[in-house]
């Protein structure tokens, strides 16, 4: 039976949107991992697909590990299955044909040219499943110069121009502390999966979706990118400060630092309410935003002044009674200690099977009528290949022999 015997969704409802999708996951690391987590936390059933012996390459990542386990690799493998699959043997390209015939959607991130050789490449799977929906993610995407360039996130951070606006104008360029160019692809593919599912409903018909990190990042560059289109000139690092809203910065308490972003000629007024700024707020010089960016030493120099001498708890009360936006910079740790995290569900406690529990992000998002929850914590290599060889109808003498000829393993 194939993706396109059958209505998705069918079956069990969960209640969750992408339940009845089924997912061969084909990726690794964090770009392909994490645009999968995001349809399993949708309810998709996503099958990640492992070389027996090793896994995805960020089991092995760390310290830190949790009692062996790589946090790393915890952190974005929730809501997949596991199976171990040699895909260089007969019986284990035999299984994954197999998962092919019954899948919606295929994703991975190999180098450009990989799959191909395997035998798994869009064409051929196409010729078995027309519905598919087979997504690739790659670096530099799948054609022009640079497809078979191999991509990290630091390497296409830098060449996609996103480092050379973050950071220090004095310093070296920056990248983001998390791996933007990796996460942003996925949450791309995720995206473009799901209105191919959509359409595929409509037309019956599946899709080739080619993914880039380098995409990702350009697409992230927004306005950014329009003042190079509209100017000529080429945006520079600022700092924490915007190249187009002021004041909209990082400032210097009594005891720290505090963000503060004025959107509008009315916060401003506020801003200046707040801290009993009369006559700066009469100064003609800052009545508009555009006043405020040319005129941004002295408007900076006003500001200091209001609120270098107070804590930040104290700046921040002054600025929310006002409805001004601000807000301390917290740690990591701070964040989950803040209220606000535990009443929007941020921290979340997931099964794990060698671990007993542990503890990840929550979701970004909440659906009326039944919420998503962490269905499977993040696998053990293997954990479900008896399972999985079990619903593609596999007989138990067959899967004993698929594990003797090391075509698998659990």
């Amino acid at each position: 039976m194939t993706s396109q015997d059958r209505e998705i969704g069918a079956g069990t409802r969960s209640g969750f949107p992408l339940d009845g999708v089924r997912v061969v996951d084909l990726t690794r690391v964090m770009t392909g991992p994490y645009g999968t987590m995001m349809l399993g936390d949708m309810g998709a059933d996503v099958i990640k697909v492992e070389m027996p012996g090793k896994g995805d390459d960020t089991r092995a990542w760390g310290p830190p590990f949790q009692e062996g386990e790589s946090t790393y690799f915890l952190s974005v493998n929730r809501n997949k299955r596991s199976i171990a699959l040699d895909l260089k043997s007969e019986g284990g390209r035999e299984v994954l044909w197999k998962m092919i015939e019954q899948a919606d959607v295929i994703v991975e991130n190999f180098s450009p040219g990989t799959v191909d050789r395997l035998g798994f490449g869009y064409e051929d799977v196409k010729a078995c499943n027309p519905g598919i929906i087979y997504a690739s993610i790659s670096g530099f995407g799948q054609t022009g110069p640079s497809a078979n360039r191999t991509a990290y996130d630091l390497i296409v951070q830098g060449m996609s121009g996103m480092m050379s606006i973050t950071g220090d104008p004095e310093g070296m360029p920056t990248k983001l502390g998390v791996p933007i160019a990796d996460i942003t692809a996925g949450m791309f593919a995720a995206y473009s999966v799901v209105a191919a599912l959509f359409d595929r409903e409509r037309s019956g018909e599946g899709r080739y979706i080619d993914v880039s990190m380098l995409g990702g990042q350009v697409a992230l560059l927004t306005y950014q990118a329009g003042i190079y289109f509209a100017t000529g000139q080429t945006p520079v690092p600022l700092g924490n400060a915007h190249p187009i809203v002021a004041p909209y910065d990082t400032f210097q308490t009594a005891d720290g630092y505090v963000n503060i972003a004025v959107g509008n000629d009315s916060l401003w007024q506020r801003f200046c309410n707040a801290f009993e700024l009369k006559e700066v707020g009469c100064d003609e010089r800052f009545h508009s935003n555009a006043g405020r960016i040319t005129n941004k030493p002295a408007l900076y120099e006003a500001i200091n002044q209001a609120v270098g001498h107070q804590a930040t708890a104290d700046v921040v009360a002054r600025l929310d009674a006002c409805g001004v936006p601000c807000g301390p910079i917290y740690t990591v740790q701070q964040m989950f200690e803040d209220p606000q995290a535990d009443a929007v569900g941020l921290r979340r406690t997931a099964p794990h099977d060698s671990l007993g529990s542990l503890t990840l992000t929550g979701f970004p998002y909440h659906l009326s009528g039944e919420d998503l929850e962490i269905r499977h914590g993040p696998p053990t290599l293997g954990q479900h290949t008896r399972a999985i060889l079990g619903e593609l109808g596999y007989t138990a003498p067959e899967i004993e022999a698929l594990f003797a000829a090391g075509a698998t393993a659990d």
